[in-house]
C-alpha cells in the first residue's frame, strides 16, 4: 500500500480524504505544519507528497524548494483555481503535477496514481526497450529510474525522468509540445505547453556539461546525443 503525505494546514482535510484514499489502497497522513512535513519525508519512507500553495508557517512553493534539495519523492501541488502563476512556479521549483482547489476526489486519486504508477515504471516504460539506454556520456536505467552523466548519478524528478526517457526512446526525433504533453500528462489547458519547457529546462540543467537536448524551434525537442 503506497503511503502518501498531505502538507496542509487545513485541520479538516486529511480524515475524510485519509478515508477515501483507503478506498483505493492509498495510506494517507497529514502534517498540518510545513516544517512538520519536512521533518516527517527526512526521517520516514513515504511514496508522494500532496503539497498545498498556501499555507502560513511557509508556502507550498518554498517547502518544494526545500524538498528538492534532499528528495526526488512525486509532488502533487494543490493550487488556487485559476493561479496560473502559483502553477507555473510549482512546476519550475520541482512540483510533478497540480491540482486547483476546490478539486474532486476522484481527481486527486487518479492524479497521485498516474505519478505513482510513471514513478515504478509501467508497461509503457519497458515496451520495446532495453533496461538500460546508453548515449554518449549518459546511461538510463528504465528499470531502476535512473540516471548518470558522465557516471556522476543525477537526481531526476519523476516528470523529468519521464521526459528523458521519452526522447531516449528515440533519439534524433524531435517531439512536439502536444506530443510531450499527451505522453507525460494528458491534461488540457494552455498553461500545460508552458510546463513542458518548464521541465525541459530544469533537465537540461541537470544533465550539464552534456548538451544533449536540441530545441526545434515552434516545434518541439529531441534528444541528439549518440546511441552506443
Amino acid at each position: 500500500m503506497n503511503r502518501i503525505l498531505l502538507i496542509d494546514d487545513d485541520v479538516e482535510l486529511g480524515q475524510p480524504l485519509g478515508v477515501y484514499c483507503q478506498r483505493f489502497d492509498l495510506t494517507l497522513e497529514h502534517s498540518v505544519r510545513p516544517s512538520e512535513g519536512l521533518a516527517r519525508l527526512q526521517d520516514e519512507a513515504f511514496d508522494a507528497v500532496i503539497l498545498d500553495v498556501m499555507m502560513p508557517e511557509m508556502d507550498g512553493l518554498e517547502v518544494c524548494r526545500l524538498l528538492r534539495k534532499f528528495s526526488d519523492i512525486p509532488v502533487l501541488m494543490l493550487t488556487a483555481r485559476g493561479d496560473v502563476m502559483d502553477r507555473i512556479i510549482g512546476l519550475e521549483v520541482g512540483a510533478d503535477d497540480y491540482l486547483p482547489k476546490p478539486f474532486e476526489p476522484r481527481e486527486l486519486i487518479a492524479r497521485l496514481q498516474a505519478i505513482l504508477r510513471r514513478q515504478r515504471g509501467g508497461p509503457s516504460d519497458t515496451e520495446s526497450t532495453s533496461d538500460v539506454l546508453a548515449f554518449a556520456g549518459l546511461r538510463i536505467d528504465v528499470q531502476r529510474r535512473l540516471v548518470w552523466v558522465q557516471e556522476t548519478l543525477v537526481e531526476c524528478t519523476e516528470s523529468e525522468f519521464a521526459l528523458l526517457h521519452l526522447l531516449a526512446q528515440e533519439p534524433g526525433r524531435v517531439f512536439s509540445r502536444d506530443e510531450i504533453l499527451a505522453q507525460l500528462r494528458g491534461y488540457e489547458t494552455e498553461l500545460l505547453t508552458r510546463a513542458v519547457d518548464i521541465t525541459v529546462s530544469r533537465l537540461r540543467k541537470k544533465l550539464l556539461p552534456l548538451d544533449a537536448i536540441r530545441t526545434a524551434r515552434n516545434v518541439g525537442y529531441s534528444l541528439i546525443l549518440m546511441p552506443k
